[in-house]
């Protein structure tokens, strides 16, 4: 386990529970390819703040790294729901963007 991942850990088993330490494990874990442990910890993000579009946007990565196309369908649709609510352009585009492209590759299945 890599430093970071430890020291956030730790954070979280000392009670410092919240969306942001949540989604920053979710994406280290991501990072080193523990998609499991990377879609709990994201999929917690999104429960302690579901209009957190970022942590939607990566859960779908993660959920598409584990074959999972029509969770990370709805994670990326909520996400999308949420960037447009906050009028978060960067992270509706970036989502409109993985949309497509999970649209094509459904196409050609």
């Amino acid at each position: 386990m890599n430093p970071m991942v430890r020291n956030l850990e730790n954070m979280l088993a000392a009670g410092k529970d919240s969306a942001l330490l949540r989604y920053t494990l979710g994406k280290a874990y991501a990072d080193e390819g523990q998609e499991l442990l990377a879609c709990s910890h994201l999929q917690q993000a999104t429960r302690l703040d579901p209009n957190y579009s970022v942590a939607w946007k990566q859960l779908g990565k993660a959920q598409l790294a584990l074959g999972d196309a029509e969770a990370a369908r709805q994670a990326w649709q909520q996400g999308l729901a949420c960037a447009q609510a906050k009028g978060d352009a960067q992270v509706v585009k970036e989502l409109q963007v993985f949309l497509r492209r999970l649209d094509k590759r459904s196409g050609e299945a």
